[in-house]
């Protein structure tokens, strides 16, 4: 049994009935999740801790906020920021917690923001508007530059900003000295693949980057020669079996053992799992199944692997699925926990 403590913390579109970012105790064990507390903010489209536990940051309608996170899990709000530009959709911060990054998906815009020793959020230290147009490889979509995710690499030497309307990854120098950012690569995915969530396992040596619309995986060794990134795609793979042109791949995670990449998918209303290879980095597709909601959005794997718990943002609900890897299924075994419009979960240890 797990005798550490766990929270979760999900946020939520707050247009309807939800009021913020919702606070959880959740066992391991069980897959259960018990609520709380909740913080109200507009709109948390996605949450991010500081490495140390002490802060939570989050995106909101007026930009950015930040919170403490106090002994028993709850928060406390401390200050909020503008980020000059629309409304941001990512947001992640360095270990050392210097600043906050926040990618924009309506203006195409990636900023840096500096972050006090109190945990507040300061002034933006710089901002980069990504620019161009991506026409499609048989002229269906046009589309203009869409910032999906932000992502440090393992060294957080660089910046991957995610641009769904580009169909790229572009890659920035970090001068943390100077509050800079400084474009040094391009990951070109796909014509028509919609890059949204990418990962880096936790050695450091690959990132896997999930296709919206393609409903695929890239898979990458990553390493650094000369004080420059490489990256080095070594296989594409189906996210999900038999994708059709309804189902669009909304998040990937991987497990904490590391030997499995979980996949949610909207349309399929349904999670797929593949075998990871943890020496060579490649995936192998092992099952998928119907999680028994609507948009699942945003996924999370519990500590200990024995449960997958799944955003279903339509149907207003957060489901627990306990793992079988030798069946290949995921079962529900708890009640669904009723929540107005989740879209992203971060699981903290206390």
């Amino acid at each position: 049994m797990s005798k550490e403590k766990y929270v979760a913390y999900v946020g939520t579109y707050t247009h309807e009935n939800s009021i913020g970012i919702y606070v959880y105790d959740i066992d391991p064990d069980t897959g259960v999740f018990t609520e709380k507390g909740v913080a109200p903010i507009n709109n948390a489209s996605d949450l991010c801790a500081s490495s140390d536990g002490k802060f939570l940051y989050s995106i909101e309608d007026e930009g950015v906020a930040s919170f403490s996170i106090e002994s028993d899990g709850m928060i406390k709000k401390i200050n909020q920021a503008d980020i000059d530009g629309m409304r941001g959709c990512a947001v992640t911060t360095d270990y050392q917690r210097r600043y906050l990054f926040v990618g924009g998906f309506h203006d195409g815009k990636v900023t840096m923001m500096r972050l006090n020793p109190d945990g507040s959020i300061g002034d933006i230290a710089d901002g980069i508007f990504h620019q161009g147009v991506a026409i499609s490889a048989n002229d269906r979509r046009l589309d203009h530059p869409k910032v999906s995710s932000v992502r440090l690499t393992p060294d957080q030497d660089f910046l991957l900003a995610a641009d769904y309307g580009l169909n790229q990854i572009k890659v920035y120098k970090i001068d943390y000295k100077k509050g800079k950012l400084s474009l040094c690569d391009l990951i070109r995915c796909n014509l028509d693949s919609g890059p949204r969530s990418q990962k880096f396992s936790k050695d450091g040596k690959f990132l896997y980057i999930l296709d919206e619309l393609t409903n695929e995986i890239e898979v990458y060794k990553y390493s650094v020669k000369d004080d420059e990134p490489e990256f080095e795609r070594i296989q594409v793979i189906p996210s999900m079996k038999g994708a059709n042109l309804s189902d669009l791949s909304c998040e990937l995670m991987l497990s904490h053992d590391q030997e499995y990449v979980y996949v949610s998918v909207d349309g399929f209303n349904g999670v797929s799992w593949l075998k990871r290879d943890t020496t060579t980095g490649l995936l192998t597709h092992t099952a998928q199944l119907p999680t028994s909601g609507y948009f699942p959005k945003a996924i999370a794997v519990l500590p200990g692997d024995k449960y997958v718990a799944v955003l279903n943002h339509d149907s207003n609900q957060i489901r627990t699925f306990a793992v079988n890897h030798e069946d290949e299924t995921l079962l529900l075994r708890n009640r669904p926990v009723t929540v107005g419009k989740p879209n992203s979960i971060w699981i903290q240890k206390l």
